[in-house]
């Protein structure tokens, strides 16, 4: 029951090029966003798409398997964690961020 635990799965479009960095150490780090669109019928029954974004994160090998394959508009899914972290940005404010911490992804389109 623990792997159900924090676990997030999302099939979705990436929205832009991924960001990929290369650390000190040589490790990679990706940073993408997906979209997921779910559609549905209002109270008049008209048909609504409503798209969602997601901030995801990848290290290691699966940022470099994001940085050689992954561009705008390929189709993926991805298994990972959902986390939360603040940092100060360059102005002294507090930022949030909810991301997706990828363990896995798949490419989905060609």
């Amino acid at each position: 029951m623990n792997a159900m635990k924090n676990r997030v799965q999302l099939i979705g479009n990436v929205g832009q090029n991924p960001e990929i960095k290369t650390l000190e150490n040589g490790r990679k780090l990706a940073y993408l966003s997906i979209a997921t669109n779910e559609t549905y019928k209002n109270d008049k029954g008209e048909k609504v798409e409503q798209t969602e974004w997601h901030r995801v994160t990848a290290w290691g090998k699966t940022a470099e398997i994001i940085e050689k394959f992954v561009v705008k508009g390929k189709e993926v899914a991805v298994d990972g964690k959902l986390t939360h972290r603040s940092y100060d940005d360059k102005n002294g404010e507090k930022r949030y961020v909810t991301e997706v911490v990828v363990n896995e992804i798949l490419l989905l389109s060609k």
